[in-house]
């Protein structure tokens, strides 16, 4: 895993992303896909991806843990958009996962047209997808795998947040190499309405045409069938997840295709906000047949999820590139340059953190009660902030 001075142009998918286009003569329409073209880093980008991943290293328990030691009822309701529905429906906290595979379909394109440029071979580029899929998949495997138990009677190929991901990133990377803007539009149709069709229409043993429940469609009865005991505690079906999370990626993918347009900054901010409306009301008009359910990734899930991903994306422009507020956005920045460290960082040492935490201020637990667990895990990430800080003021960004 190379580090990689800011002054080299990154051609990583998940750490790197665009920087500020130059505004470009005006056009009434989005012209050709070309990944030969020039592009740089959009900062909206490493923002709103350093918040989603800021959601996730700290802040959930912190306000889970303000929520539990409080009566208030909008903290109770804040703390209750920090857990995952059991089933079906969406919270808060189940559109951190998505927008993050969203944000890596937008750093595509720009990572791709990158290493066109230099010259390289379709041959190399494909290698660089599937090391970078399998590197992926690994570094999932030590987080919810076993793997590094050193017990193959422990290790399950596991799902993974990791996975998905990687899963995503190829199916969609794939699919940029090689059509073009309108067969990626219908590709993309085409896994939505194909998985719906697939968990709807084949028959397997125990399932019930349009009844969505655990261990009851298509997607699970595969991963039973080719995984096993492999699976580990969680089946989730993603063996025929990858073309929900692949268009997911692609959702982003379009959002980088409108930002590296040459229409203005105002018709590229409507275009999102365009974009992330039409999505909820398909995913949510849709959700009276397909329900919307994140453990099995369903189309409605990507569509209403893809529409809060595209809406955010719009904020984050709008303030950072078109009014030009960045100075606020600067410790999202900071997480968003390193994002993958973060979250391994924290999925695999975060009650190190909290025992750091512990030590500098646990004195306070005596005065503060059951309030002291939100200042502890507050103390925690930040512990881990200043980490990822060191990293950025010493220009050290770790890629895939």
């Amino acid at each position: 895993m190379p580090v990689q001075d800011h002054r080299v142009h990154a051609n990583a998918v998940i750490d790197g992303c665009p920087e500020p286009l130059e505004e470009q003569r005006a056009s009434r329409v989005i012209p050709k896909l070309d990944l030969s073209r020039p592009s740089g880093r959009m900062v909206c980008i490493d923002a709103l991806r350093g918040f989603d991943m800021f959601l996730i290293i700290g802040t959930d328990d912190v306000l889970r843990a303000l929520a539990a030691n409080s009566h208030h009822r909008f903290l109770q309701v804040v703390g209750n958009q920090f857990e995952h529905v059991a089933w079906s429906g969406c919270h808060l906290y189940d559109l951190i996962f998505p927008v993050f595979l969203f944000i890596i379909g937008a750093s595509i394109p720009f990572s791709l047209s990158k290493r066109m440029q230099r010259g390289d071979s379709k041959a190399s580029i494909y290698a660089h997808i599937f090391r970078r899929v399998a590197v992926l998949i690994l570094l999932g495997m030590i987080i919810n795998g076993n793997l590094l138990s050193w017990n193959i009677h422990r290790f399950t190929a596991s799902y993974s947040v990791l996975m998905v991901l990687a899963l995503g990133y190829m199916v969609a990377s794939l699919l940029l190499l090689n059509l073009g803007l309108r067969g990626q539009i219908i590709a993309t149709l085409a896994l939505l309405v194909g998985y719906w069709a697939l968990m709807d229409y084949v028959p397997v043993p125990g399932h019930i045409v349009g009844v969505y429940l655990p261990g009851r469609n298509l997607g699970d009865w595969l991963n039973n069938f080719a995984l096993g005991r492999l699976q580990g505690p969680w089946h989730n079906g993603w063996i025929l997840q990858s073309m929900t999370n692949g268009a997911t990626a692609m959702l982003g993918v379009f959002a980088a295709h409108l930002l590296r347009s040459k229409i203005r900054q105002n018709q590229k901010l409507l275009w999102l906000i365009a974009l992330g409306v039409t999505c909820l009301v398909a995913g949510g008009v849709w959700s009276f047949w397909f329900p919307i359910i994140k453990n099995r990734w369903t189309s409605t899930y990507v569509l209403w999820a893809g529409g809060w991903s595209y809406l955010a994306l719009a904020v984050f422009y709008w303030i950072i590139d078109i009014r030009g507020f960045r100075k606020w956005a600067f410790p999202f920045v900071v997480v968003g340059m390193n994002a993958i460290v973060a979250y391994m960082a924290w999925g695999v040492f975060a009650r190190s953190f909290r025992m750091m935490a512990d030590r500098l201020v646990g004195g306070l637990a005596q005065y503060m009660g059951g309030w002291y667990d939100a200042l502890g895990w507050f103390v925690a990430m930040s512990i881990l902030w200043l980490a990822l800080y060191g990293l950025y003021r010493t220009r050290t960004f770790i890629r895939i």
